[in-house]
């Protein structure tokens, strides 16, 4: 069934008339072994939002820039879509950038604009970094609540007792206590507002059984951050979705998270002061708009420059309900200076601009190798080859007139009125809707929009390959591995939320 079902996708990926963006991520086994797992991210010509597991192999280590290029090279080799790589979504580790430099320092001429905005930082990894900092002013709290509720989980003994006492307290039993994920601030925040449900319980549960347990100050001071925090765990929501587009919600994402950490009305108490400044420190050395030497198109823009992806912005203005006027109200947001914000427009605008125009020589090349070539026997001079001749001529100039109209196209996209937001507005929708009328922003749209703003994707592969190399399964191959996992993802049906196994 693998091998059947990688063929037709194979085939899918090679006819694609759009980019691939990849998602990748690493994981250690239960046998010690080092798995990679790459995930295709593309938009069809039905304007459909799809996500292939392309790859799922185990990388020697150790686990450097260039193997981790080598691997990716390696896929896109055996997929037959090394031409059509357009972003690549990794974590922040140093030898992921390093992946990315020498990707674009080899494969440059196979990449759009040389990969000028190959390496997208994963936002979900950016956020989980922004909050783990900050909730280290409560790590006392934290580590007191995790060792107390990991006492209780330890025993059904215990679990009795503690549920017990939440009856009697009239608050529902449980039949099992969550711990977090230390590495997952959001595992972190769940265990937190379940243990301030049962606070009441938690502490006489402690007191009985003589156990160290947060003070009032500490449970005051979790308290507050959690509702704090709140936002940012709808933030994740948000990045984390890899089904449907996620790049266009970049800037919103960013002026969300920048407006709670200076909003004066959450910043009620020192610890929440203290606890945005902390964030705020890291949201400046991640995401610097600014861009201040590498802001120009002409300029290279290497991967190890920390600061927004113009793909991601340029994701944004292809959002018919925000366009130009969104980046100039980021820009606003950002910064009080008129003249930085006019610059910084006009930086993004200048990358739309030049893309524009890589796509439009795109799509006038393919519509000109797209015209059928002469066939059959004929002869020579005679009159059906010369027919069939100015039929290819009057088809190539047709294309270049296209392409000489199609320069306002992008002024028409402007000029128009932006669409109305709703909660069942559909991006992809609209764009399938017009894109005989914006036909280079269309295909534009379908690359940008495809980009991923996590690595969840990949992730999601890892605990699908946990389950399936458990304890008890842990003499599975490398490739059978890899055959459950891909065929699992592939079996996936959207619509209908579930597997079909044949």
């Amino acid at each position: 069934m693998y091998k059947g079902m990688k063929k037709d996708i194979e085939v899918e990926l090679q006819n694609l008339d759009s980019r691939i963006c990849l998602t990748s991520d690493m994981w250690t086994s239960s046998q010690n072994l080092g798995y990679m797992s790459i995930t295709a991210h593309y938009i069809d010509a039905e304007f459909n939002y799809k996500k292939k597991i392309i790859s799922f192999t185990d990388v020697k280590y150790p686990h450097t820039g260039y193997a981790i290029e080598e691997e990716i090279v390696g896929c896109l080799t055996e997929w037959g879509i090394r031409g059509k790589l357009f972003t690549l979504t990794l974590d922040n580790a140093s030898n992921n950038t390093n992946a990315c430099d020498e990707l674009i320092k080899y494969h440059k001429h196979e990449l759009l604009l040389e990969g000028q905005h190959l390496h997208v930082r994963c936002c979900a990894h950016i956020l989980n970094i922004l909050v783990q900092d900050g909730m280290k002013i409560i790590h006392g709290a934290i580590d007191k609540i995790r060792e107390l509720l990991k006492y209780i989980d330890s025993s059904s003994s215990r679990l009795q007792e503690f549920n017990t006492i939440a009856i009697g307290m009239g608050l529902p039993s449980k039949k099992g206590i969550s711990v977090d994920t230390p590495t997952r601030w959001n595992s972190t925040w769940k265990m937190l507002v379940e243990a301030l449900r049962y606070k009441s319980v938690l502490t006489s549960y402690a007191n009985r059984k003589m156990i160290e347990s947060p003070s009032e100050q500490e449970w005051k001071r979790a308290e507050a951050i959690c509702d704090f925090l709140k936002a940012f765990e709808e933030l994740t929501l948000i990045v984390s979705a890899h089904r449907k587009p996620t790049a266009h919600k970049f800037l919103p994402v960013v002026l969300c998270i920048r407006h709670a950490l200076k909003d004066p009305g959450w910043q009620t108490s020192d610890v929440l002061k203290e606890l945005a400044a902390a964030m705020q420190t890291k949201l400046d050395k991640y995401w610097d708009p600014e861009e201040k030497e590498n802001a120009e198109p002409n300029r290279r823009r290497k991967s190890k420059d920390i600061a927004f992806n113009h793909a991601l912005v340029i994701a944004t203005f292809l959002d018919p309900r925000r366009k130009e006027d969104y980046l100039d109200f980021f820009y606003c947001k950002l910064s009080t200076n008129e003249e930085e914000v006019s610059k910084q427009v006009e930086v993004a605008l200048e990358w739309v601009r030049k893309y524009f125009k890589e796509y439009e020589l795109l799509v006038a090349t393919s519509t000109a190798h797209s015209t059928p070539s002469s066939q059959g026997n004929t002869t020579i001079g005679s009159p059906i080859v010369g027919k069939r001749k100015l039929e290819e001529e009057f088809a190539q100039h047709k294309s270049h007139r296209r392409t000489r109209v199609h320069k306002s196209e992008l002024d028409a996209y402007l000029e128009e009125a932006s669409e109305e937001d709703g909660a069942d507005f559909d991006i992809l929708a609209w764009w399938k809707r017009h894109a005989e009328k914006f036909p280079i922003l269309a295909t534009m749209a379908r690359d940008f929009l495809a980009i991923p703003l996590s690595t969840v994707a990949s992730e999601a592969a890892f605990s699908c390959g946990k389950r399936i190399l458990g304890d008890s399964r842990s003499s599975l191959t490398p490739d059978m591995l890899e055959a459950l996992v891909c065929a699992k993802d592939w079996l996936f049906i959207p619509k209908k939320g579930e597997y079909v196994w044949m």
